[in-house]
């Protein structure tokens, strides 16, 4: 099923680390042309910032180590 136009999109992840895969906009551009309304991960390692990455996003993990 692909992203229509404007369709809102929470981008989903296993792992948040340095924030490499969903920062600097990946999050948007694997939306597509969706509009990204927030981020999750099931971990977070937080020690290692990445949620700094994603702070234009509404941000949830499910576990998170510090």
């Amino acid at each position: 099923m692909a992203i229509q136009p404007g369709q809102r999109v929470l981008a989903v992840d296993d792992l948040l680390a340095t924030g490499g895969d969903h920062g600097g906009g990946a999050a948007t551009r694997r939306a597509g042309r969706g509009q990204v309304v927030g981020v999750a991960f099931l971990i977070e390692l937080a020690f290692l910032h990445g949620q700094d990455k994603l702070k234009n996003y509404p941000l949830h993990s499910l576990i998170v180590y510090d």
